[in-house]
């Protein structure tokens, strides 16, 4: 029979890191993530934000600026992503830009359908934030000294 020690540390559950495999299912899905943001999601915002705007359906019309901004988001999250210090945060910014993507689609679109695979990004951006926790310890630990 085992009994629970009140004087467990838990702080290095903080600092475990994935193991070979996962750490390389995650880089994997980190860049090919990553890559798309910049290249397919947010390179075009900032390239031709303009004609994004004028081909838009009439019940989504976003403001130029807020289009910019979003671009400038996905972008950076994109470029976080690969970078190792960073990837954790940028993982949770882009988990918590692609809830707001499909809040938009459902309710600002009204198509609720188009909101699952911003929903699907959102989970896996999740995980990456989850299991690249370390480096945000890491990084707060850097930044303090």
């Amino acid at each position: 029979m085992t009994t629970a020690n009140p004087s467990a540390d838990f702080s290095s559950d903080v600092t475990d890191r994935p193991g070979k495999i996962g750490n390389r299912v995650l880089w994997t899905l980190q860049i090919l993530l990553g890559l798309f943001f910049i290249i397919a999601s947010g390179g075009p915002k900032l390239v031709m934000p303009n004609a994004l705007t004028d081909n838009a359906p009439e019940n989504l019309t976003i403001p130029l600026g807020l289009l910019i901004f979003i671009g400038v988001a996905e972008v950076a999250g994109g470029i976080g992503l690969m970078v190792p210090r960073l990837s954790a945060l940028a993982a949770a910014g882009l988990s918590v830009l692609t809830v707001l993507a499909a809040g938009t689609q459902a309710f600002i679109a009204d198509k609720p359908l188009m909101g699952i695979f911003p929903l699907v990004l959102a989970a896996i951006f999740a995980w990456i934030a989850y299991a690249r926790r370390a480096t945000i310890t890491d990084l707060r630990n850097s930044l303090s000294r």
